[in-house]
């Protein structure tokens, strides 16, 4: 294979640094020839689009247009979509782009004569990857926790920089996760899918689940007749929110931001009575379960809205004899995948909102309760880190001399240091791992030791103030946090 020699320098980037391949890749390894013809064929109406590979390795189509990804090229060829590009192209011989890219891939994790090998852990998710893509492709998916996926690329949470590396390397495979695995609880499955089929095909044939009436599943409506539940169809395409999705609209923005599925009783199931039940039925499951609202559903997706203490006493108090349906009010339903912040005016009005998962079936319920746990989980650690930094400009500012702690952290006046609450947690850092000042201080303490435990508070502190802490490693740094505050206090005097 052509070009394959020169693909060395590109491994790190794969292997390490987890970006998408780029067609560009595939022109420098000369593995696709700039001018290369590229064609599309929707299997449906039996139309053809044209494209032709630049030398900078774009897609040019024939009106001129230029893009930077397959994808990208593809939808604004057919003017619909969304496709996956990369399994949509078509070289002259019938080869895919997505058949190259593999090639690409597959030269990157091997060794070249007289080079360094990938690290085995690489070399073994790389081939992981090819045989979850495989699996996908005979229609016998992966599915495994978020928790399990992330341990494949060593990691035990979702901080931005192995999120991006995980999108990435699942796209160069051209795989993604159903549900999206940054959307949802790290206990959660997601299955590794394939690229979607022909679009066209699949907005003709996809069950979309609607009840009777027409009128939209978010909005119950009191007292609506029961409907029958239609079958689940395939998914043919991706359901709006997963990262199948994401990956072919954006081809480089992986979901950022804390969304509704990330909080545990989002997806966690939820306990409901259809439109027919009876007040004594409604009571005695809400009285069980510690329940304020109960979610009338007649059938997975086909929400009527809900009951609540209030609804129910309402409508006894005006009329004893009413029926059930007259204490049914609306109910709001969000998508999993939307972010958390933009659900809380529902949460202000309603005081609850129903969670679709990525087949639209109501699959849990967030009220204000859960969402205010989780803004003071997060809230918990970034006090404790504002504590720290106190503490530690407090037992430095009265057990050192300015003068000497400027002339380690500011020695060319750069900086124009002039007062202890100038500097920083890294300024810290540097004048309690000197010797010569850990020794003024005359603390009975192992200097390393309480340095080298400074420095992992810093790194926690660092993801929390970027907002990267998706899966709140601040919350396991709490118990630490607090045992330094702790020390400082008793050592500082």
């Amino acid at each position: 294979m052509d070009g394959v020699e020169e693909l060395a320098a590109g491994r790190a980037s794969y292997l390490i640094g987890g970006r998408r391949v780029r067609v560009s890749d595939l022109v420098d390894a000369r593995l696709l020839a700039a001018g290369t013809q590229l064609t599309f064929l929707r299997q449906r109406s039996g139309q053809e689009y044209t494209g032709f590979v630049t030398v900078d390795g774009k897609i040019e189509l024939p009106n001129g247009q230029r893009f930077p990804t397959p994808s990208k090229a593809v939808a604004a060829a057919t003017g619909r979509g969304p496709y996956d590009g990369w399994t949509a192209w078509r070289l002259p011989d019938g080869t895919l782009l997505d058949s190259l890219r593999q090639a690409f891939l597959d030269a990157a994790a091997e060794p070249m004569s007289g080079d360094v090998a990938p690290d085995d852990h690489s070399a073994a998710r790389h081939a992981w990857l090819k045989d979850a893509r495989r699996q996908a492709d005979a229609s016998a998916p992966i599915t495994l926790t978020v928790r399990n996926l992330l341990a494949w690329w060593g990691a035990s949470r979702r901080g931005y920089l192995v999120s991006d590396q995980i999108a990435a390397e699942l796209a160069n495979h051209g795989l993604s996760t159903v549900p999206d695995f940054a959307a949802v609880g790290l206990d959660d499955q997601v299955t590794l899918t394939g690229p979607p089929v022909d679009t066209e095909e699949g907005q003709e044939t996809a069950t979309e689940d609607k009840p009777t009436s027409g009128r939209p599943v978010a909005e119950g409506t009191p007292g609506e007749p029961e409907a029958t539940e239609p079958e689940s169809a395939p998914l043919i395409n991706p359901p709006p929110g997963t990262s199948a999705d994401k990956k072919i609209e954006d081809e480089d923005e992986p979901i950022q931001g804390q969304t509704v599925g990330n909080l545990r009783s989002a997806l966690g199931g939820v306990t409901s009575v259809k439109s027919s039940a009876s007040f004594e039925e409604a009571f005695t499951k809400m009285r069980l379960n510690g329940f304020s609202q109960l979610p009338v559903l007649n059938g997975t997706r086909n929400l009527q809205g809900a009951v609540t203490w209030e609804s129910m006493a309402l409508a006894r108090y005006t009329d004893t004899e009413a029926p059930f349906a007259r204490a049914i009010v609306k109910a709001h339903a969000v998508s999993y995948a939307d972010h958390l912040i933009d659900v809380l005016p529902h949460l202000e009005k309603f005081g609850f909102v129903l969670v679709k998962n990525q087949t639209n079936e109501i699959a849990g319920i967030v009220t204000i309760a859960d969402v205010a746990a989780e803004y003071g989980a997060t809230a918990r650690p970034f006090l404790l880190i504002g504590d720290l930094d106190r503490q530690l400009r407090r037992v430095i500012a009265e057990g050192l001399d300015l003068a000497d702690v400027i002339a380690l952290c500011d020695a060319d006046g750069r900086r124009k240091l002039t007062a202890f609450g100038q500097l920083s947690f890294g300024d810290y850092q540097r004048v309690l791992s000197n010797q010569e000042q850990w020794a003024k201080l005359g603390w009975r303490l192992d200097r390393k030791s309480f340095t080298d435990c400074l420095n992992e508070l810093r790194e926690v502190r660092n993801e929390l103030m970027h907002f990267n802490d998706k899966d709140k490693a601040g919350d396991a740094a709490i118990p630490m946090l607090r045992n330094m505050i702790e020390l400082l206090r008793e050592h500082g005097g």
